[in-house]
């Protein structure tokens, strides 16, 4: 079934860069910038009334949408000119225009252009060095072909993963990044597993044809495989059900990357050792060397 899953991880791959660019990514308040108030109205939210009433402020880019619940709502607006007080200032003004609605106010965050833009910045870095040290240790510990697969099995999850969040326009925010290094570490656990299965059966299968190796590894690693993505998914499933809105986006990527990670663990990083052309002689040298020097 490989060429099966690799037509269908370029079409996934393919899809998520077009949402990508053609959608973009609803990015939090912790990338742009701006004012976040959460509010609790006394009632189901009127969204059109209350849009129409901040618009009279004339405070520039500003969203509503409902969180979690049609009585809760999250108002965003972006930064003002000016420093800490102005944006104050336009939240009061916010709080007066909505007088008599609002039951509570659950929540105020103020972050600045120059913050935001260091997040993103830190955040695409932790991403790079992320991946760049999680290659460096496949290559020093499997041949280079290994490292190759993992990378593009790990690159395949994190696109994924954007891609599932341009789609579905949650918010991204720094959270979500968090759950991105997640996904990465968790995928390439999965992968160090069945690739430390597939080079014991090099080793002990010398003249077994790759693809049956191949299958027998996958095999004999799979349920160790489902088993931790089933008892990792009931945890995430609590936190989806339990954990409130503040951190569905975080638990909704999390989901998402043990599915997508399990895939490409399974169906991608080792089939894709078919077309990298492993030199088996080369690990059959090595063995005989470490046999030699344990003897000596």
């Amino acid at each position: 079934m490989r060429k099966v899953a690799l037509v269908l991880s370029i079409c996934l791959i393919a899809a998520s860069a077009i949402l990508f660019v053609g959608r973009g990514l609803n990015l939090g308040i912790d990338f742009l910038g701006g004012v976040l108030l959460e509010v609790k109205t006394s009632g189901p939210a009127d969204m059109s009334g209350m849009r129409n009433k901040i618009g009279t402020l004339d405070l520039g880019d500003v969203s509503l949408q409902e969180f979690g619940s049609n009585d809760t709502v999250l108002i965003r607006v972006q930064r003002q000119e000016g420093g800490d007080d102005a944006q104050k200032i336009a939240v009061d003004r916010i709080k007066e225009v909505l007088a008599g609605s609002i039951v509570e106010y659950r929540r105020t965050e103020f972050v600045g252009p120059t913050v935001g833009a260091e997040l993103k910045e830190a955040a695409i870095w932790a991403v790079l060095a992320a991946v760049g040290a999680i290659l460096l240790y496949i290559w020093f510990r499997f041949e280079w072909q290994f490292g190759v697969g993992a990378i593009v099995a790990l690159t395949h999850d994190v696109l994924s993963t954007i891609g599932l969040f341009a789609l579905l326009q949650l918010e991204f925010n720094v959270a979500t990044v968090a759950a991105i290094l997640t996904i990465a570490g968790y995928s390439i656990n999965d992968t160090v597993v069945v690739y430390d299965r597939v080079r014991e059966n090099l080793r002990r299968y010398k003249t077994t044809p790759l693809i049956e190796l191949f299958n027998r590894s996958i095999n004999e690693t799979l349920s160790r495989t489902v088993m931790t993505s089933v008892t990792t998914l009931l945890a995430l499933l609590a936190l989806f059900i339990f954990g409130g809105e503040v951190i569905r986006g975080f638990t909704i990527a999390l989901i998402w990357g043990v599915f997508v990670g399990t895939y490409s663990s399974i169906a991608l990083a080792v089939p894709l050792l078919v077309y990298l052309k492993i030199d088996r002689r080369a690990l059959t040298e090595d063995e005989e060397e470490a046999e030699q020097e344990a003897g000596a």
